[in-house]
C-alpha cells in the first residue's frame, strides 16, 4: 500500500520547510482549532446544558473519545508485535484526529435536532449528523479555499463512518418518510420515529466520498459501499474502516461509561436501577479480573463489591471508571476479513463477547433510564420544535432573517435549502435558543444582538 497517496489532500497546499509535524499533526492541529470543535462546547451530549457544571458536553466526550481511540491504538501496538496489521495502526495523533471529529456534525439538542433537520430537509436531501461530520471537514470549514479543513485522505477515511448516500440507503416506504405526527389536532409535532434518517452521507458530498476512496480496487470500493436491508427501517451500511471501528469503538466505551458516571453522580440511577439494568451475568468479565487484581479489596461477592463501589462517594467510583475504561481498551481485538484487498479495510477493531455483552449493558443503562427519561425527552422535544421554528422562519425569507454573510453564500449556493441547513446545524444550544426567542419572543431580542 502506498501511504503517500492516503496522506494525499485535494486541494495542493505545501508544508513550510521549518515546520516538524507530520501529515497526522496538521490534521489533527485543523480539528482541534475549528469552529466546529469549538461550537462543541455549546451542545448537548446527554444532558441539558446549564443544568451543572459536572456532566458532559460535546466538547468533553470529543476529546474522551480522541484520548481513547488513542489508548487503544497504542494497545493494539503492544498486544499485536507479530501481526500483519502493525504497519497500519494509526499512530496516535491520526486517531485522536478522528476521535476529535467524530461528532462535530451534530446538530444543537443532540439526536432530537437531528430528526428535527432531517424532517426540514425532506424534500432537500436529508440530514444525518455523522454525513454533516463529512460535509463540515471537506467543505465548509475554512482552512482551505474550497475542500474545507483540507485533511488527509486516511483521516478523511476514518470519518467516513456510514459510506453510502442518503439516496441509497433511505427506506422509500411512505411510512418511514419525514412527517408529522398524525395524533395531535391542535398543534403540528414531528413524526419522531419516522422522521429518524438514516445513517450515511449526504448526496451533496457524493464527490468527495469518490475522491476518498478513490485509491481502493473496484472490488473493495463495491464491498466496501455495499448495504443490507433491515425489516421495517432504513438500508445499512455493514462496513467500516480500521480507524473508523478503533473511533468507534472508543465511542462506544466513553458513552457507556463516562455518561453512566454522569448519570450516577446526579443520582439519574439508583442502585436499584443499576442492579435491575447492569446484573451480574453480564459483568462476568469485569468481575473476575477485579477478583484476580484486587482481592484484598472485596470479600466473597465481587459483585455487590462492584455495586457498592459505583454508587460510594466520587472518588472512589473514578478509580473504578478508571479500571472500567481499562478493561475495555486492554481486551480490543484485531479482526480480519480476508475479503478486502487494502489493509485499511482488511483490519478491523472489536470487543471480545464478554465485553462486548458488558458494555452493551452499561450503554441500555444510559439509554433507558437517562435518554428515554421523560424528563430529558421533553427537552428534546421542545429542542426539536425550536430548531424547525428557526429553520422555517429563515425559510420563509431568507434575505431578511439570515446574516448577510450566510445570505451571500445561499444565494449562490445550487441547493440554498443546505445552505440554511448549515447555519441551523453549525449553531450550539443557546445560540439557537436566543435565535428562537428574537423571532418569536415578545420581550426578547434587540437591534444589538450579534446575529
Amino acid at each position: 500500500m502506498d501511504l503517500g497517496n492516503w496522506l494525499a489532500r485535494r486541494e495542493p497546499w505545501k508544508q513550510q520547510l521549518e515546520d516538524a509535524r507530520d501529515a497526522a499533526a496538521v490534521d489533527y492541529a485543523r480539528i482541534i482549532h475549528s469552529a466546529s470543535f469549538r461550537r462543541l462546547q455549546g451542545k448537548t451530549q446527554v444532558l441539558n446544558l446549564g443544568d451543572s457544571d459536572f456532566y458532559r458536553t460535546r466538547l468533553t466526550h470529543s476529546i474522551e473519545v480522541a484520548q481513547i481511540a488513542g489508548g487503544i491504538a497504542r494497545q493494539l501496538e503492544k498486544d499485536n508485535q507479530t501481526h500483519p496489521a502493525l504497519p497500519f495502526i494509526p499512530d496516535i495523533t491520526m486517531i485522536q484526529a478522528i476521535g476529535a471529529t467524530h461528532d462535530l456534525g451534530h446538530p444543537p439538542f443532540g439526536h432530537g435536532g437531528e430528526v428535527a433537520l432531517n424532517y426540514c430537509m425532506r424534500s432537500n436531501g436529508g440530514f444525518e449528523g455523522n454525513g454533516q461530520t463529512l460535509r463540515i471537514l471537506a467543505r465548509l470549514e475554512k482552512f482551505s479555499k474550497g475542500a474545507g479543513a483540507n485533511l488527509t485522505r486516511r483521516t478523511l477515511l476514518g470519518v467516513l463512518k456510514y459510506p453510502a448516500a442518503y439516496s441509497v440507503v433511505v427506506n422509500s416506504d411512505p411510512k418511514k418518510q419525514p412527517r408529522l405526527h398524525t395524533s395531535p389536532t391542535a398543534i403540528k409535532v414531528i413524526d419522531r420515529s419516522a422522521s429518524k434518517p438514516p445513517k450515511c452521507f449526504m448526496d451533496s458530498e457524493q464527490n468527495i466520498v469518490n475522491w476518498i476512496l478513490a485509491e481502493l480496487s473496484t472490488g473493495d470500493r463495491t464491498r466496501f459501499t455495499s448495504i443490507t436491508s433491515v425489516e421495517g427501517k432504513h438500508w445499512k451500511t455493514l462496513h467500516k474502516s480500521f480507524d473508523c471501528t478503533i473511533m468507534d469503538v472508543a465511542d462506544d466505551i466513553a458513552f457507556g461509561i463516562h455518561d453512566l458516571e454522569d448519570a450516577l453522580e446526579l443520582e439519574l440511577i439508583g442502585e436499584k436501577d443499576f442492579r435491575q439494568l447492569i446484573v451480574e451475568d453480564d459483568c462476568g468479565c469485569f468481575l473476575d479480573v477485579l477478583k484476580a487484581k484486587y482481592s484484598h479489596e472485596f470479600g466473597n461477592d465481587v459483585y455487590e463489591g462492584f455495586v457498592e463501589a459505583m454508587m460510594d462517594e466520587p472518588g472512589r467510583r473514578k478509580r473504578f471508571v478508571n479500571r472500567l475504561v481499562h478493561h475495555f481498551v486492554t481486551h480490543c481485538l484485531i479482526e480480519t476479513d480476508d475479503a478486502f484487498e487494502d489493509p485499511l479495510l482488511r483490519y478491523k477493531v472489536s470487543l471480545p463477547k464478554a465485553q462486548r455483552r458488558f458494555l452493551d449493558a452499561l450503554t441500555k443503562a444510559v439509554a433507558r433510564k437517562v435518554i428515554r427519561s421523560p424528563s430529558v425527552q421533553h427537552l428534546e422535544f421542545k429542542g426539536q420544535g425550536m430548531v424547525v421554528a428557526v429553520f422555517e422562519a429563515l425559510v420563509s425569507d431568507p434575505e431578511a432573517l439570515l446574516p448577510a454573510t450566510v445570505f451571500k453564500v445561499y444565494s449562490a449556493d445550487a441547493n440554498p435549502m443546505r445552505v440554511i441547513c448549515d447555519h441551523v446545524a453549525g449553531m450550539t444550544d443557546m445560540a439557537l435558543m436566543k435565535t428562537y426567542e428574537r423571532l418569536f419572543s415578545p420581550r426578547r431580542g434587540s437591534v444589538f444582538d450579534m446575529l
